[in-house]
């Protein structure tokens, strides 16, 4: 079986200087825009077949992240937050009004960062398998504003679901046999 990830969808690349990195970028469709974050070792060519969808009402904006794709390497670390500061600086270069940022693994945690950093900057925004960081002595730090967003997310979203209301102002939730559980305040 062979899995190819170009489409058919032809858009415009670019490169901008943004926060110390040089982040390819490319420009696919019209409308609402949306920027779309691929994850680890991959690049915005991954999202290749699902493009024609996502083109139809949104101006889809694919940036390589620093190291991955066309975007070369630094030397700084490749961490998500700085990532995330990345995006931030790239919505601003690109003159984007609160954009939809949304991503996958890597980037779904860059995509979640984002919107934790620069809320003001973000319009909806959505994760599929993200990556979080998590402190060595603890549950992850990122959990506590992470709630306080999550809950904002799904209020706005008008969610009339009790059960994942109450779920998410109690903590972060495990399905299957475990209960919902609450972390402890991050010592560091």
């Amino acid at each position: 079986m062979t899995t190819t990830w170009s489409s058919e969808s032809h858009g415009t690349g670019e490169y901008a200087d943004v926060n110390g990195i040089r982040l390819y970028v490319e420009t696919h469709g019209t409308g609402k825009p949306m920027i779309l974050l691929h994850g680890g070792l991959g690049s915005g060519e991954m999202f290749g077949p699902i493009l024609p969808a996502l083109t139809e009402h949104h101006q889809v904006i694919l940036p390589d992240l620093q190291g991955h794709g066309r975007t070369a390497d630094i030397d700084r670390p490749l961490d998500i937050r700085t990532m995330a500061d990345d995006i931030a600086v790239l919505i601003d270069h690109l003159g984007l009004d609160r954009p939809d940022v949304v991503g996958y693994s890597l980037g779904g945690g860059v995509a979640l960062q984002t919107a934790m950093r620069h809320p003001e900057k973000v319009g909806r925004r959505g994760a599929a398998s993200p990556r979080m960081p998590a402190h060595r002595r603890c549950r992850p730090c990122w959990w506590p504003p992470m709630r306080t967003w999550r809950l904002r997310a799904i209020t706005s979203t008008r969610s009339r679901c009790s059960m994942v209301d109450s779920a998410t102002a109690a903590g972060p939730v495990r399905t299957g046999r475990r209960a919902a559980t609450r972390w402890p305040s991050c010592p560091g």
